[in-house]
């Protein structure tokens, strides 16, 4: 279903393209030029809000993974679980790109054969809403759109940003049963932030504990 996503416009949020890596610009407007949509996505928006100095600059977009190396002669693809594009710049500058995705439905999935991985499930491409809640917590799936210097927020990141909460996005029970490894990064996050979590998240640790 169709969400209305709350968008922030340049002159109501504090995210420059001074503060941004040179190189994930170049990313950004070439991807544009050649008619994708391009956002800055994750943990570098968050960190810009907040005002702290990201770590790493990631882009979503839709164009695919080919699509994107076409682009970029300085770009490879790595991954078959999760298809990435990585764009060198030099020795040490590395700038991500992930097509958007979304969870494919139960009739989509072919049947992989007994004991191998179903790598089709992770490289199912979708719209930048569908790639926003299939991301692990709020804080990390607001967008900036390089088109018009926008903040895009299809999940209630903004809020939870601003009142210092973690939040899963979806059910806390299913998305740990995907990747129990969202555990610790909720409790890294709450302490690098210094964040609450949201209620909601120790349910499934209470159950697991509970049934030890």
């Amino acid at each position: 279903m169709p969400v209305e996503p709350v968008i922030i416009s340049r002159d109501h949020h504090c995210v420059s393209r001074s503060m941004m890596d040179e190189n994930s610009l170049k990313v950004l407007y070439r991807l544009r030029q050649h008619g994708h949509t391009a956002y800055l996505v994750g943990g570098s928006v968050r960190d810009l809000l907040l005002g702290r100095k990201p770590k790493d600059f990631d882009v979503g977009t839709d164009a695919t993974p080919e699509q994107v190396r076409k682009l970029f002669r300085n770009c490879r693809l790595i991954g078959r679980r999760f298809r990435l594009a990585h764009i060198m710049f030099g020795r040490h500058c590395l700038i991500e790109v992930a097509t958007f995705r979304r969870k494919p439905d139960p009739e989509e999935i072919p049947d992989a054969e007994e004991g191998a991985p179903n790598h089709f499930a992770e490289n199912v491409f979708g719209t930048p809403q569908e790639d926003a809640f299939r991301r692990d917590f709020t804080i990390n799936a607001l967008f900036y759109d390089i088109e018009n210097y926008s903040i895009v927020d299809y999940v209630g990141g903004l809020q939870d940003l601003h009142d210092g909460i973690i939040r899963v996005i979806g059910d806390p029970d299913d998305r740990f049963h995907e990747d129990p490894v969202r555990m610790l990064r909720a409790l890294e996050f709450s302490a690098r932030l210094d964040f609450e979590l949201e209620q909601s998240i120790f349910r499934p640790w209470i159950a697991a504990a509970s049934c030890c």
